[in-house]
C-alpha cells in the first residue's frame, strides 16, 4: 500500500490534454515558423533562396504523405504507441535540424519532421476525442484552438524574433525540451487503445493515396513561385491528380479501404470536413497574402508584417473562452453561419484601399478575424464528430486532417496565383493584386457560410448515465486507468 501511496498518479484525461497540446503546438509552429528565416538559412549555407525553400516544402510534402496511413496505424498498433513514436521521431528530427551542418541534412531532417507531424495530428486528436465523449467535447475548445489556429499564426513573428536575436537554429532547438517532457508524460499517463483494423492492410490504396497527396502538395507548393508549366510541377500536378482519382475509386470499392471515404456520406461529418477545408483555405490564404499586402501598402519590414497578424491570435484565445458556453445554447448551425458571414465581411474590408495603410485598423480587423473565424473553426471541430463512433474515430480524424491540409495548400496556391507567380516573395509596388487575392479569401469564407447551413441545429446531448466513455466524477477510477483494447 505504501508503494501505491507514494507513486505519482496522472489522470489519463489530464495527461491526454497536456501531451496533445504540447505535441500539436510543436507541429503547428513548425508549419510556419521557418518562413521568416529562409533568407538567413540560404545565406548561412551559401545557397540560393529557391534551394532554401525546399526546407519548408519538404516538411509540407512529408506531412501530406503521412496523413493517409495515420488512422490505420493507430488502429493497428495502438494510438498511444503510434502517437508517442511519432512524437519521439519529431523531437529527434528537431534536434538534427538545429545541428544540421548543410542544407541537404536540414531538408532530410525536416522531411522526417513532416512525416511524424502527419501522424501526430490525426492520431493525437483521436486520443483526445476518445477520452472525451461528444457531450463533453465543448470543454476542449480551449485546447483545440492553441495548436490548430494560434500556433500557425504565431509562427512568423516568433520565427523572425528568434532568427534576429538568437539564430535560426533555435527555431528547432525549442522543440527538444518540450518534446522530451511530453514523451515522458505520455509514457506514464496515456491509456492505450487498439481498435483492430478490419481485414488486411490496403496496399493498393496506400500506393495510390500516399504519392497522390505528396505530389499534389509539391505542385501546390512550387507551382505559384516557379510556374505551373515547369516540367517538375506540371508532371507532379498531373500525376498526383490521376493517382488521387484512382485512389478515390479504389477506396469506395474496396472491402477494407485504407481511408473510409464512406464516412463522408454522413451529413454532419461530411459537411464539417468540407467546411474545414474551405475555412482552412480562406484562413491560410489570408495569413499568407495579407502580410505581403501590408508590405506593399506601407513598405513595412517582413517582421512588422508578421506582427501585423498577431492580434488575430488574441481574438482566437478569446473565442476559445466563449465557444463552450455558446454552443450548447445556440447549436452548431446558428453559431457557425453568422460567424463565417462576419469573417467574410472582415476579410473583404481588409481589401478596401486605405484600410491596410492604417495600422490600428489592421490590428482591430485581425483581432475580429481571430474572434469570429476561431468561433466557427472550433464549433466545426467539436460538432463534426458527434455521429462518429469510437471504432471509426481514427479513420475520421485522418480524413478530416487530409481535407483541411489540402484546403490550406489550395488557399495559399490560389492567392499566390492571383498575385503573380514570379513575385510572391517580394513586396510589389502595386498593392492591387494583393487586394484581389484577399477578396478571393473572403469569397472562400462566404462559401463556407453557405456550406455551414448543413450543420445540425442542436448541440450534442449528454448520453445516458451509464455511458462507459464518461465515468461519473470520483467513480470508475480503476477503469479510467486500464487500457482500452479492442479487436
Amino acid at each position: 500500500m505504501s508503494g501505491l501511496l507514494i507513486r505519482p498518479r496522472i489522470r489519463p484525461r489530464v495527461a491526454v490534454v497536456l501531451v496533445y497540446t504540447a505535441a500539436m503546438c510543436m507541429n503547428g509552429l513548425d508549419s510556419t515558423i521557418v518562413n521568416p528565416a529562409l533568407y538567413t538559412i540560404a545565406g548561412d549555407f551559401g545557397r540560393p533562396l529557391s534551394a532554401a525553400n525546399t526546407v519548408e516544402t519538404a516538411f509540407l510534402v512529408a506531412l501530406a504523405v503521412g496523413l493517409p496511413v495515420a488512422g490505420w496505424l493507430g488502429d493497428r498498433f495502438g494510438t498511444k504507441r503510434v502517437f508517442l513514436g511519432a512524437l519521439t521521431a519529431f523531437t529527434i528530427a528537431s534536434a538534427v535540424c538545429g545541428l544540421a551542418p548543410d542544407l541537404n541534412t536540414l531538408v532530410v531532417a525536416r522531411a522526417v519532421q513532416g512525416l511524424a507531424g502527419g501522424l501526430l495530428t490525426p492520431v493525437g486528436m483521436t486520443l483526445l476525442f476518445r477520452a472525451f465523449p461528444p457531450h463533453e467535447r465543448m470543454k476542449l475548445a480551449k485546447v483545440l484552438i492553441v495548436p490548430t489556429a494560434l500556433m500557425p499564426a504565431l509562427g512568423p513573428p516568433l520565427g523572425g524574433l528568434l532568427t534576429e536575436h538568437l539564430s535560426w537554429h533555435w527555431l528547432f532547438f525549442v522543440n527538444v525540451p518540450i518534446g522530451t517532457a511530453a514523451v515522458l508524460l505520455g509514457v506514464f499517463g496515456l491509456r492505450e487503445h487498439v481498435e483492430g483494423p478490419e481485414g488486411k492492410f490496403d496496399t493498393v490504396g496506400f500506393w495510390l493515396a500516399t504519392p497522390a497527396l505528396g505530389l499534389l502538395t509539391y505542385a501546390l507548393g512550387f507551382g505559384p513561385s516557379q510556374g505551373w508549366t515547369r516540367p517538375a510541377v506540371a508532371v507532379s500536378a498531373a500525376l498526383g491528380s490521376v493517382l488521387l482519382v484512382a485512389a478515390v475509386l479504389h477506396q469506395v470499392r474496396a472491402k477494407t479501404p485504407l481511408l473510409k471515404l464512406r464516412l463522408l456520406a454522413d451529413r454532419v461529418y461530411g459537411s464539417a470536413s468540407a467546411l474545414a477545408g474551405v475555412t482552412a483555405a480562406g484562413l491560410m490564404g489570408v495569413l499568407f497574402v495579407f502580410p505581403l499586402l501590408y508590405q506593399a501598402s506601407l513598405g513595412a519590414s517582413a517582421l512588422d508584417a508578421g506582427l501585423s497578424v498577431f492580434p488575430e491570435a488574441v481574438g482566437l484565445m478569446l473565442a476559445s473562452q466563449v465557444v463552450d458556453r455558446l454552443l450548447p445554447r445556440l447549436g452548431p448551425r446558428l453559431l457557425t453561419v453568422p460567424a463565417l458571414l462576419v469573417a467574410a465581411a472582415v476579410f473583404a474590408t481588409l481589401a478596401i484601399p486605405g484600410v491596410a495603410e492604417n495600422a490600428w485598423s489592421v490590428r482591430g480587423l485581425m483581432f475580429l478575424i481571430g474572434l469570429v473565424l476561431g468561433t466557427a473553426v472550433l464549433t466545426v471541430q467539436i460538432s463534426g464528430f458527434e455521429s462518429i463512433g469510437p471504432a471509426d474515430m481514427g479513420q475520421a480524424m485522418g480524413l478530416f486532417q487530409i481535407v483541411r491540409t489540402l484546403g490550406g495548400a489550395l488557399g495559399i496556391a490560389a492567392c499566390a496565383a492571383v498575385i503573380g507567380g514570379g513575385h510572391v516573395t517580394e513586396a510589389a509596388a502595386d498593392p492591387g493584386p494583393y487586394r484581389t487575392a484577399v477578396w478571393v479569401t473572403a469569397g472562400l469564407v462566404a462559401l463556407g457560410a453557405v456550406m455551414a447551413l448543413r450543420l445540425p441545429r442542436e448541440a450534442p446531448q449528454p448520453p445516458p448515465f451509464d455511458d462507459e466513455d464518461a465515468p461519473p466524477p470520483g467513480e470508475g477510477l480503476a477503469a479510467d486507468e486500464a487500457p482500452a483494447v479492442k479487436g
